[in-house]
């Protein structure tokens, strides 16, 4: 028996009732976001021309933010391109920020206009949203009233609902009452945190909402809750098996009787018949299931691979493992082997060596090597050792900047460099005209306002000079930095357009021009709207036309996914690890400390108050150490691969 890394779909992990016996909300799992999404809004879309055939109105709960976008896409089709009218159909938002004007960037109702209503053929009359503009004294009033407003029109049929950090549903943090309604609240510092970055700072981010109350949505005849990515698994995990409790309000949902979870693979992730299948059901044995098993059952026992015995699989559900390859000795000697077998310290390959069991291969050497990085940090951060080692063994490395992450550079920075600019230009009259211009437009702006073309233009500047500081740092030809701007990018908000045939022809372009051995790009495969993952779309969609072109180049090439600055891939699912000394440690973060616009105080922080040198540090020192526990050889840090097999 060997190991294979080959993903698992969700039918190799049980589905039956036995396996659900830890759920306590039907939950439905689908591969993508995108085929959930098309499984709710035709959902929707069903009842809508029920309603119509019977005469009557369906009356629709609706929620914001980036988890419905898809469904409200899908809508919007079935409108212009099947015909479904909307005339029938009345609509409760479940919330809007406290204060908010309704023409703000920020406003739910501008991003309802937007995302759907604009588009269909809704009566004006039937859209019901939460006023952000009311006076504190007329918001008790408006509540009462919006609740009645749901009762006169039926009730809501269906009710679509994210679930925030928090475990919030709608604007309902910990401690909400079960009973509660329609009414004003205070948000949790969680909350505020996750919007900041549309925001642009948490300054910005209003202390207070209206919101529908638990009550109330309880009270719809049928409630959808979705949830995308690997973000979402533990609050997933806690909604679906955990108990009843004020602190977790999506946990409410339990009590309802006819309530669905409608998630993606990586959100459902937490839940136990797919993070360990074995504790609830007779499994499908596949190698990487065996494999997580293992590490699995290692963590939880703190035993090393290598000291786990039949009773422990035994004692652990797993018996029918045991039973199937014959001893705990024959399993954790394939496993341990092939966790071995991932180390290496030639990430281009070790010449004249046995490649047999190695992850990549010896010849050709040197390499050519192109690392794609989605922001102009991405590359030191999340790979900066492996980076390093690539060039200290004679690879041609090259480096591909995917965006220009400008809207992540402060305006104090912009003023900083145009400081400089204007003392060295001092007799230059267009360099002192265009510095009060950008004087003038950062004092006058607004939060959350959009920079100007020019600004963006600086900022992105900015951005580019450290990412070539940090590639001069590191050994990288400048010639070999490569800064796409992909055009998906360039909206000067954090919302950006849909990938377009000119960001993949961009790529496509520049691999054909370097025609990599080796390709590195970051695999944030869980985040269905995040940069990463739209940046690493455009890079599958590109090789799929080279697959399809049969290139002769493409036959020799590997594509190797490295994580970003939030997440590490589970040990379970690396290939390749890059064992890290103290000093390549010391010289990563000196590379990342480069980036001096992301240094002390980076724009969107996320969810994670560590700088981006602490968290690559740790994450990479957290590896190490598991892959210690486990019994191999331990060292400073590690980075962590997984490749990709495209043809």
């Amino acid at each position: 028996m060997s190991l294979t890394s080959t993903k698992p779909s969700i039918s190799a992990f049980p589905a039956d009732e036995e396996s659900r016996k830890f759920e306590k909300i039907n939950t439905v799992i689908h591969e993508s976001s995108q085929e959930a999404s098309f499984f709710v809004a035709n959902e929707i879309a069903q009842l809508i021309r029920e309603r119509q055939k019977e005469g009557k109105n369906a009356v629709l709960g609706l929620a914001t933010g980036s988890t419905p976008t898809k469904v409200y896409d899908f809508l919007v089709k079935f409108h212009q391109e099947e015909g479904l009218s909307f005339k029938n159909v009345i609509t409760f938002n479940l919330d809007e920020y406290f204060p908010m004007e309704p023409d703000s960037i920020h406003s739910y109702v501008r991003f309802m206009n937007e995302h759907l209503f604009d588009h269909i053929d809704i009566k004006k009359t039937h859209i019901n949203i939460p006023d952000g503009t009311l006076e504190k004294e007329d918001v008790r009033d408006f509540c009462e009233t919006y609740e009645r407003k749901i009762e006169k029109a039926g009730g809501i049929d269906i009710q679509i609902l994210g679930i925030g950090r928090t475990c919030h549903i709608g604007f309902n943090e910990p401690g909400s009452s079960l009973k509660s309604k329609t009414r004003m609240v205070r948000l949790d510092r969680v909350t505020r945190l996750d919007a900041a970055s549309d925001f642009f700072g948490l300054e910005n981010v209003p202390g207070k909402a209206l919101t529908m109350g638990v009550g109330t949505i309880m009270a719809a005849k049928r409630i959808i809750l979705m949830a995308w990515g690997e973000g979402k698994a533990g609050i997933i995990h806690q909604a679906v098996e955990g108990k009843i409790q004020e602190s977790v309000p999506a946990t409410f949902l339990q009590h309802h009787e006819n309530c669905d979870f409608i998630v993606d693979t990586a959100a459902a992730s937490g839940l136990t018949r797919l993070k360990t299948p074995w504790l609830v059901a007779e499994c499908n044995w596949t190698d990487l299931l065996i494999k997580k098993a293992s590490i699995w059952l290692s963590e939880k026992l703190n035993k090393a691979i290598l000291k786990l015995t039949n009773e422990d699989y035994n004692e652990h559900g797993m018996g029918s493992l045991v039973a199937e390859v014959g001893s705990a000795e024959h399993i954790n000697l394939i496993v341990f082997n092939h966790l071995q077998r991932t180390i290496t310290g030639w990430p281009g390959g070790k010449p004249n060596a046995d490649d047999t069991n190695r992850p990549e291969r010896k010849n050709p050497y040197p390499k050519t090597s192109l690392i794609f990085s989605p922001h102009p940090d991405d590359d030191v951060i999340s790979m900066g050792a492996t980076l390093l080692r690539l060039v200290d063994q004679g690879h041609d490395v090259h480096v591909a900047y995917q965006t220009s992450g400008n809207i992540a550079v402060f305006d104090d920075e912009v003023v900083r460099f145009m400081d400089f600019a204007k003392e060295i230009q001092r007799d230059n009259t267009d360099i002192q005209k265009q510095f009060k211009e950008v004087r003038k437009f950062l004092n006058d702006k607004l939060p959350g306002q959009i920079d100007s073309p020019e600004i963006q233009k600086f900022k992105g500047l900015i951005r580019k000079g450290e990412a070539l500081a940090a590639c001069r740092y590191c050994g990288v030809k400048e010639e070999n930095a490569h800064f796409q701007n992909l055009p998906f990018y360039e909206t000067g908000t954090v919302k950006k357009k849909p990938h377009s045939k000119a960001d993949v022809q961009l790529t496509y372009d520049l691999l054909n021009k370097i025609r990599p051995h080796q390709i590195f790009a970051a695999g944030d495969l869980s985040d269905p709207h995040g940069t990463h993952r739209v940046c690493l779309q455009i890079i599958y969609e590109a090789m799929d036309r080279f697959v399809k072109e049969k290139a002769a180049w493409i036959n020799d090439c590997y594509l190797w996914l490295y994580r970003g600055a939030w997440q590490e891939w589970d040990i379970a699912d690396m290939e390749m690890t890059i064992p890290i000394g103290p000093k390549d440690m010391q010289r990563k973060k000196n590379a990342i400390f480069k980036h001096q616009s992301q240094k002390d105080a980076a724009m969107f922080p996320g969810n994670d108050d560590r700088e981006f040198w602490q968290r690559a540090e740790q994450r990479n020192t957290q590896t190490a150490q598991k892959y210690n526990a486990l019994g191999m050889a331990e060292y400073e840090a590690m980075e962590g691969f997984v490749r990709y097999h495209f043809q």
